[in-house]
């Protein structure tokens, strides 16, 4: 018999995926502070992911974790977008792919 030791964060139905492939897994339900704890894990671990693969599904697996992030902290996703929404509409988006190269405190002191 082979023990393979995880300890990380997984989707609710990766228990019963692994029992139905004939496997026995050994799980628990975290407090709230862990599970915070290890959304925030999660949410480095997704990121990494995505910058190695560029894939559409490793996005799709942050976007979730951000979602459970979200709603462990108490907010909405309503709430989210509204925040999203503000800051776009104050300090725009990123639809011009504008690079900040350098700023000049007063224009004298290039003179």
């Amino acid at each position: 018999m082979r023990r393979i030791t995880y300890h990380k964060l997984v989707r609710d139905r990766i228990p019963e995926i692994i029992e139905a492939d004939g496997k026995i897994c050994v799980c628990e339900v975290l407090s709230d502070d862990d599970y915070l704890r290890l959304l925030d894990q999660k949410l480095n671990e997704e990121l990494a992911e995505y910058q190695e693969s560029k894939s559409l599904e490793e996005l799709a697996d942050l976007l979730e974790v951000m979602q459970a992030v979200v709603k462990a902290r108490g907010w909405t996703l309503d709430e989210l977008e509204q925040v999203r929404a503000d800051k776009a509409a104050k300090r725009g988006g990123f639809e011009k792919k504008i690079i900040l190269k350098e700023v000049i405190e007063h224009y004298a002191d290039i003179l």
